[in-house]
């Protein structure tokens, strides 16, 4: 059987040493975190992906925080974590899949379907008292052999031409006083796109850190959508990270087909000729 959304930390328990177990802890104040809480300990036979250095491309101040990597030089990231196309590949990080959700996206992009959030993360993993381990963990190398989807992302021009089509709707996953731009604690420019609306990608998870249930979230989502099709849905954040969490929770939900716009606010806002709004969303009738 293969999986796409969702795991539990149960059934990874019982696939330790069938699956192919990647760890994205990160974060963003400190860079170097996730790689030490990696070492420290981890999900048995889990490697461990970097969100900027394997993660991302390199920036160029117009580009985003978090720009995708190029195809091949994903590829040979992947293939480096011994992952190939028949490979069911589960991805985590501390808790509630944040930072795990852009690779998530980032395998469905490249045309590999069987890949999967731990629900809960680390946190639930260990506060069930489940094996790890400490040190760094390798996977014997593979070729993975991509086939991107560009039908999964908009790029900036785009979103640009769309901004006074009331069919196409913005969805920003940041937190609503960043949204707004009364608290924004990352880019230098606060504020959204004009005519966004808001999800935090929070409120797709309950207290614990674990996935909302999925009939939950369709009702969210389909609030969300206003009477839209997922597909006139384009997700965005703050570097194209946390907008991946909302695109898998529309999945579990049963809504896939919703685009990504990984440059999202850091590069929108990098730009001072392009038009920003701040406060609540304003009313977005079709």
């Amino acid at each position: 059987m293969t999986y796409t959304t969702l795991v539990s930390t149960e059934l990874l328990a019982a696939h330790l040493d069938a699956w192919a177990i990647v760890d994205c802890r990160f974060d963003l104040q400190r860079e170097a975190w996730g790689r030490e809480e990696y070492l420290a300990g981890h999900i048995p036979g889990a490697v461990y992906a970097h969100l900027n250095e394997d993660l991302s491309s390199e920036r160029t101040g117009r580009n985003g925080r978090h720009p995708l990597p190029a195809v091949d030089a994903l590829a040979a990231t992947l293939s480096r974590f011994g992952i190939d196309r028949d490979t069911q590949v589960v991805v985590y990080d501390q808790d509630a899949g944040l930072f795990a959700s852009r690779l998530w996206w980032l395998l469905k992009y490249l045309g590999h379907d069987a890949v999967a959030l731990l629900d809960g993360g680390w946190a639930k993993w260990t506060r069930e008292r489940r094996p790890t381990r400490s040190g760094p963990e390798s996977r014997r190398a593979t070729a993975f052999t991509p086939s991107p989807k560009p039908e999964m992302r908009i790029a900036i021009d785009d979103v640009m031409a769309r901004l006074e089509d009331r069919a196409t709707l913005l969805v920003d996953a940041r937190a609503t006083d960043r949204f707004e731009g009364r608290a924004e604690t990352i880019d230098p420019v606060a504020g959204h796109i004009p005519g966004a609306i808001n999800h935090f990608y929070k409120w797709n998870v309950t207290d614990e850190g674990t996935m909302r249930p999925a009939d939950v979230l369709r009702e969210n989502f389909e609030r969300v959508l206003g009477g839209r099709t997922p597909d006139q849905a384009v997700m965005y954040c703050g570097s194209g990270v946390s907008a991946c969490h909302n695109l898998l929770a529309m999945e579990h939900a049963g809504l896939p087909g919703a685009k990504l716009y990984p440059g999202s606010w850091s590069e929108w806002s990098s730009d001072p000729s392009r038009p920003i709004e701040t406060g609540p969303a304003r009313p977005h009738t079709r």
